[in-house]
């Protein structure tokens, strides 16, 4: 069974930076590609920004530098560094397993709150 189990976040304040973790078990992590998304209260999930198994990286267009998604195949874990947080990106932040074994999964989900 996979699981995803999320950590980090919380409160910040506009301009500073958090990180957000994703704790994968029950799945050969590291052949896996991963993504990050979002929901903001009364609009749509969406993507982040999504990282391969491989390490490759990209972004949506929003993240403008500022986000970094790393991954740690040791120990079978998922990150998004974020900096230079905008009131409007608070949210809760989901980490995403696209495709395994033919499903998909989602974390529980983390608040941030940028907020002064």
């Amino acid at each position: 069974q996979v699981r995803l189990v999320q950590s980090g976040g919380g409160l910040v304040q506009p301009g500073e930076s958090v990180r957000v973790s994703c704790a994968a078990s029950g799945m050969n992590f590291r052949i896996v590609d991963m993504e990050w998304h979002r929901q903001a209260p009364g609009k749509e999930r969406e993507l982040v920004g999504r990282i391969s198994a491989g390490g490759d990286t990209n972004y949506a267009d929003f993240v403008e530098g500022r986000f970094t998604i790393s991954r740690n195949n040791v120990r079978n874990t998922l990150h998004l560094q974020m900096s230079s947080l905008k009131p409007e990106e608070a949210a809760v932040y989901y980490c995403h397993v696209p495709y395994y074994r033919g499903n998909a999964w989602w974390g529980q989900g983390t608040q941030v709150t940028v907020s002064s």
